[in-house]
């Protein structure tokens, strides 16, 4: 189900829904992945002290909403990210992705996504890298959806490829 997402190749589905409860479906085509987006007020997630060295994995605290909120570094600059197991793809906002370089506008927005507030599209890019908690991951594949995601998603295009990430009493951890 996580497999690589590419402009015509691989259609896919998005489920987006907010930290307050709202749901929205993103659909790319046929086959289901999900995204759940959240209020971009939800307070970032701290990373718990020590594990500095790349040995010792680092992790993520549960915010006060209950979710894992983070700041990563991709290409070079920060992006505040809710981190989302259940999300086959990392998503960025519009936004963020301008931030990043790459211009929204530029981009060739190849799948059909459907929201409960209507259709959007969305736009496959390449990121070269993405670091959270220690973490680094290269080459990842991400979406950058048109317009209805409040914030950006750390999904499985980035998890997956970890050693290991696990959510347990001390936070999520990640593992290169």
């Amino acid at each position: 189900m996580s497999e690589v997402l590419k402009l015509g190749v691989l259609a896919v589905t998005v489920a987006a829904a907010s930290a307050v409860g709202a749901a929205a479906v993103v659909a790319l085509a046929p086959k289901p992945i999900a995204l759940r987006a959240a209020r971009a007020e939800a307070p970032v997630a701290s990373i718990l002290p020590g594990a500095a060295s790349a040995h010792v994995p680092q992790a993520i605290r549960k915010a006060g909403d209950g979710h894992y909120w983070a700041d990563g570094e991709v290409n070079g600059r920060t992006v505040r990210f809710l981190v989302d197991t259940g999300a086959t793809a990392v998503a960025l906002t519009p936004q963020d992705a301008q931030r990043l370089g790459i211009d929204p506008a530029g981009l060739r927005y190849a799948y059909r996504v459907v929201t409960a507030g209507g259709q959007i599209r969305a736009a496959s890019v390449k990121l070269a890298s993405i670091t959270v908690a220690g973490a680094r991951v290269d080459n990842v594949d991400a979406l950058v959806i048109e317009q209805g995601l409040d914030t950006s998603l750390l999904g499985m295009t980035y998890l997956g490829r970890l050693s290991r990430f696990e959510a347990g009493r001390g936070g999520l951890v990640l593992q290169p």
